[in-house]
C-alpha cells in the first residue's frame, strides 16, 4: 500500500484545517495507521493514531481534545480534524501505515509505510 497525505495550508491560530491521507494499491482496512508532524530542526513526533476498524484511537497530549483522527475505510482515506490550531502546531505532517497489523503504535519504528507530508503554518 502507498499513502499521500494532503489538506496542509496557512492558517491563522484558533483555526481549523482537515488533513487527508489517501491510501492507494492495497486496502488499509486492515492496518494501523498515524500522523507524525516534523517542525524545522526537531525530530518527527507522534501526533494521533487508529486502529484498523476505528474503534481505538491515541494522541499526544498536547493535541487532545483539538485533533481528531478518524478514518473511511471504504474510501480508503484516513483524516486528522484539526481544530483551535496554535502556532506551534507548525510542522510538517505525515501519514504512516503500519503493515499486517490491526493494532495502532505511537511507535514511529511500528510504521514500515510512509507518504509525502504535507505543510501545515499556523500565523499568531
Amino acid at each position: 500500500v502507498q499513502v499521500q497525505a494532503s489538506g496542509g495550508g496557512l492558517v491563522q491560530a484558533g483555526g481549523s484545517l482537515r488533513l487527508s491521507c489517501a491510501g492507494s494499491g492495497r486496502s488499509i482496512s486492515r492496518v494501523g495507521m498515524a500522523w507524525f508532524r516534523q517542525a524545522p530542526g526537531k525530530e518527527r513526533e507522534f501526533v494521533a493514531a487508529i486502529s484498523s476498524s476505528g474503534d481505538k484511537t491515541g494522541y499526544v497530549d498536547s493535541v487532545k481534545g483539538r485533533f481528531t483522527i478518524s478514518r473511511d475505510n471504504a474510501k480508503n482515506t484516513m483524516y486528522l480534524e484539526m481544530n483551535s490550531l496554535k502556532p506551534e502546531d507548525t510542522a510538517v505532517y505525515y501519514c504512516a501505515s503500519r503493515y499486517n497489523t490491526y493494532s495502532y503504535s505511537t511507535n514511529i519504528r511500528a510504521y514500515p509505510i510512509w507518504g509525502q507530508g504535507t505543510q501545515v503554518t499556523v500565523s499568531s
